[in-house]
């Protein structure tokens, strides 16, 4: 098993790429901390690894408190003796509006989650991962923070910045045997996505503009970010990994 006797902390796991991630995490050996403000959801992912015969505990997490993340990684520390992965996966979406018609509390609060959150579990990680002798990071970036779309400013914004933060903590800490990557998906099949799903005159152009011509799986994502979080990936820092079946032609 790739993670055996590792430690792992999920972001926003308790739906779509966050919870196949923990998931996945689990059944490769590693001890999964899930968390996400959705106490219902991540204690089924919790419920899910544990009927597969792995280990997992639930923390209740709103990523952009410095506190509650601080108290994510000890909580995880404690309870597994050390801490060698961190999926940096939560995140929201916003209104599709015009820049100029997006609320400054919409966006603060789409920034605060999306990079802010990043930013802390990387903050309070970092330290726990030297004492553990290294470890991994990936975070979630998307497509949309590559190539951007209209109507969507804050949240590509965010997933932009999320690149350069990765790319950034790759060099600080690389010293430290701990690697900093991140992910970009494309449209995968997630609760993100319902609003487009609703669109009817977009949906079926949206749901078919790549190359592969099909949404992805959550399932699809984790396989990459669990590449990424284990030892096959020992010479990979600093890189974006695309999972997004060949990019957006919208």
């Amino acid at each position: 098993m790739r993670l055996n006797g590792k430690a792992a902390i999920v972001t926003g796991g308790a739906s779509g790429i966050g919870r196949a991630t923990a998931v996945r995490f689990a059944a490769e050996g590693a001890k999964v901390a899930v968390s996400d403000i959705d106490e219902v959801g991540g204690e089924e992912t919790v419920r899910l690894i544990r009927e597969r015969g792995g280990e997992a505990i639930f923390v209740k997490t709103d990523v952009s408190d410095s506190k509650g993340v601080n108290d994510l990684v000890q909580t995880t520390v404690n309870a597994f003796g050390g801490l060698h992965i961190l999926f940096n996966n939560a995140g929201i979406g916003h209104s599709e509006v015009r820049s100029t018609d997006l609320s400054e509390e919409e966006w603060d609060r789409v920034i605060d989650v999306n990079l802010k959150g990043v930013f802390l579990g990387i903050k309070y990680a970092v330290p726990a991962m030297k004492t553990s002798g290294g470890g991994a990071i990936v975070n979630t970036s998307s497509l949309l923070g590559m190539k951007g779309k209209k109507y969507e400013s804050a949240y590509n914004a965010s997933k932009a910045g999320v690149i350069l933060l990765t790319k950034n903590a790759a060099l600080e800490y690389g010293k430290f045997n701990i690697r900093v990557n991140a992910v970009a998906p494309g449209v995968i099949d997630t609760n993100i996505i319902t609003p487009w799903k609703q669109d009817a005159r977009k949906w079926p152009i949206i749901s078919k503009a790549n190359a592969l011509g099909r949404i992805g799986t959550p399932e699809e994502v984790a396989n990459a970010v669990l590449f990424l979080a284990s030892d096959e990936a020992s010479f990979i820092t600093g890189a974006t990994l695309s999972v997004d079946g060949g990019g957006l032609t919208f």
